[in-house]
């Protein structure tokens, strides 16, 4: 195919003009690539230097000492629970104990011999083991709510320490 003189010349130019446009872009690239590596820098740096520092702080100050009220609410309910159940488990074991002791077996056969088959007779759990599981499952879920107190999602943490104050309309130079 061949062109005139012309039509060359505008092709070369055009060729010539998608040439510079194309380095033009190349250069616009590099800058933006070196700005966004600055932004980045930037970035971190703030990071470091008041992201951290404020969660640290709020780290610190809020959950730090929900997680310790939380450690002495467990261990002080623990304490209670083991001193309230081994009580309990101790009482029933030794009137499990006399019950069975033979000198008090005689002596309730020399008081009525129908008492003493009620005594030996052993039906399952009573009243006192129905009583003991009662007691534990609501001490337990006393110390699940009380966990869960501690633990929930609490708006007032998030609260910003300071109000922004309001926008300005210039911006600072640079």
């Amino acid at each position: 195919m061949s062109l005139s003189r012309k039509r060359q010349k505008e092709l070369k130019r055009l060729r010539s003009s998608a040439e510079d446009l194309w380095g033009d872009q190349q250069e616009v690239l590099d800058r933006a690539n070196a700005v966004a590596r600055e932004v980045s820098r930037q970035l971190s740096a703030i990071t470091h230097e008041e992201v951290v520092p404020r969660v640290r702080t709020g780290y610190e100050s809020h959950v730090r000492p929900r997680l310790g009220q939380a450690r002495e609410l467990a261990s002080t309910a623990g304490d209670g629970i083991e001193r309230t159940l081994g009580s309990a488990l101790g009482s029933v074991l030794s009137i499990g104990d006399i019950a069975n002791d033979t000198r008090v077996r005689r002596a309730v056969k020399r008081v009525s011999p129908t008492a003493a088959a009620v005594v030996a007779k052993k039906s399952g759990p009573g009243f006192g083991a129905y009583l003991a599981i009662g007691a534990g499952i609501a001490i337990a879920s006393g110390i699940a709510y009380a966990v869960w107190q501690t633990f929930r999602a609490d708006d007032e943490l998030w609260v910003a320490d300071d109000e922004p104050g309001p926008a300005s309309t210039s911006s600072p130079a640079l």
